[in-house]
């Protein structure tokens, strides 16, 4: 079975949620480093000492990154070196700018692209890869069953496919691939819902073939997936427990 023994690998948005379970998981994939990047020092600190107390054998490091900066991006980027292998989970809260009825400019609309689209674009200008080395980028489940309001967000999200086949055309033998989650139970719907969180779940239960909403971890089953196969490129790999066919 492959692993990732001697990989470094780089989290953006690895201090919490699905980011958190990838850096979790490529440790547990015996990766030589990994490096999780997030938009503040204590975001950062706190991430660091959580994938540490499992006490697993390699390197943990982390950088900060303003995700809606491209100065910052190509910096951090920069900074790097060359690696083997980068995902990019960063995200806004949905609730606050994806499906936002007021915004009605491009000047406004255009900050939601920020962070999930023009954010790995600026990344991969100025990435460097080892060899057998990847790029992972992350959608949401609006891409493909967007609900009422969400068009702004279903357009942004969906504009990552685009992105990614592009990507993986401009960037080859590096390959590029998307991973699309469902409904997964993170800090980011804590955030969005508060105390009405579990209600919203139960709503979507019944929207999965599964009937079940996922855990991080089952997800970072697909970026590692992702990570290992070196055969597979602008691919989008969906996780979403059947909620496309309900």
């Amino acid at each position: 079975m492959a692993t990732l023994q001697g990989k470094t690998v780089v989290v953006v948005g690895g201090t919490s949620g699905i980011g958190f379970a990838v850096a979790l998981a490529s440790l547990q994939s015996q990766a030589k480093t990994v490096i999780i990047a997030s938009s503040s020092q204590e975001k950062v600190d706190r991430g660091i000492q959580r994938l540490k107390a499992h006490n697993l054998p390699g390197e943990v490091k982390g950088e900060v990154v303003n995700a809606r900066d491209s100065e910052s991006v190509k910096q951090f980027t920069i900074g790097l070196g060359a690696v083997d292998h980068i995902v990019w989970s960063s995200g806004d809260n949905p609730g606050k700018s994806l499906f936002d009825s007021t915004i009605d400019t491009v000047e406004k609309g255009q900050a939601t692209f920020e962070i999930r689209f023009w954010g790995p674009f600026v990344l991969a200008k100025h990435a460097k890869f080892n060899p057998g080395g990847s790029l992972t980028l992350t959608s949401g489940m609006a891409a493909w069953k967007p609900w009422k309001g969400a068009h702004l967000g279903s357009g942004m999200l969906s504009s990552l496919d685009g992105l990614t086949r592009g990507l993986a055309v401009d960037l080859a033998p590096v390959r590029v691939n998307l991973v699309n989650p469902g409904l997964i139970d993170t800090e980011l719907f804590d955030a969005m819902f508060g105390e009405k969180k579990q209600e919203v779940f139960a709503t979507f239960d019944k929207k999965t073939l599964l009937g079940r909403i996922g855990k991080p971890e089952e997800i970072a089953e697909a970026y590692l997936f992702l990570m290992k196969c070196g055969f597979i490129t602008g691919q989008i790999i969906y996780v979403e427990g059947g909620g496309i066919l309900v």
